[in-house]
């Protein structure tokens, strides 16, 4: 019987992945996310609805910066905090829809 070859990632895809998955993986981290889900925000406007410090804001939001999940966009002196891009809106779609079902 000859074996099948199975997919695997790269090594350089499975450390991306993770690397998200960690980042989705911390309560503050995720909370950042669901609340720039609809809207842009600062980072006082973030630690204001958190009621956590700017400082932890600050650096929650360098980590989903450096994962590539959020981006900031300069408005004279402050910047605006957005979800990256469509894919992360569509994982936090998946992961209501799956939250939701009876089974879970």
């Amino acid at each position: 019987m000859t074996k099948q070859k199975l997919f695997l990632p790269t090594d350089a895809e499975i450390e991306r992945s993770v690397a998200i998955f960690k980042a989705f993986g911390d309560q503050t981290r995720y909370k950042i996310l669901a609340l720039l889900y609809d809207h842009q925000l600062s980072v006082n406007e973030i630690a204001a609805q958190l009621e956590v410090s700017q400082s932890a804001v600050s650096h929650q939001l360098k980590v989903l910066r450096q994962t590539g999940l959020v981006r900031g966009d300069r408005q004279g002196q402050k910047v605006l905090y957005e979800l990256a891009d469509r894919h992360i809106i569509m994982i936090f779609r998946q992961v209501k829809e799956h939250i939701s079902e009876d089974d879970f």
